[in-house]
């Protein structure tokens, strides 16, 4: 590891941690040349899946894109930020292990994987993401929605 401080290439590690959630190690080093200390992260790089658009393009796997979604659907919500990313990370887990043999998941799967978390953790969430992933187009598509929620579907609607 280059030195942050000389650019020199010979350092030593002189502690080790694995975070919290297991998904990275911080090591802590010195560089055997100026004596600097500085912090690395070793984290485990997956071949990233890519995602069937609509429209049959592919393009790769963006969660930042489930996180912009979320927290829209979210705002305003009493959903904790934990609750929130931890919503993202189990979704994100869903769809790699979905896409694992293809490395390959259509959008569409994705946000059905989205509705399912968000349904299980604020109805309103739900309704909201729904609105828009679905493309409701007048009120009835809300209230058969709410009704599908509730588990009491009207076909006169």
């Amino acid at each position: 590891m280059r030195c942050p401080h000389c650019g020199n290439f010979d350092d030593k590690v002189i502690e080790s941690r694995t975070l919290a959630n297991g998904d990275a190690t911080r090591r802590r080093r010195e560089c055997n040349g100026c004596g600097y200390r500085f912090t690395s992260y070793e984290r485990i790089e997956d071949k990233q899946f890519m995602v069937i658009k609509r429209d049959k393009r592919r393009e790769p796997f963006a969660r930042e894109k489930i996180e912009r979604g979320v927290q829209r659907a979210l705002e305003k919500r009493p959903v904790s930020q934990m609750n929130i990313e931890n919503l993202i990370n189990e979704i994100e887990d869903a769809a790699a292990i979905k896409g694992k043999g293809n490395r390959e998941l259509s959008a569409a799967a994705i946000g059905d994987l989205v509705m399912e978390k968000l349904s299980a953790l604020d109805k309103v969430a739900y309704i909201r993401f729904a609105s828009v992933y679905q493309h409701f187009e007048n009120v009835e598509e809300f209230v058969r929605a709410i009704q599908k929620l509730e588990g009491t579907v009207d076909t006169n609607c």
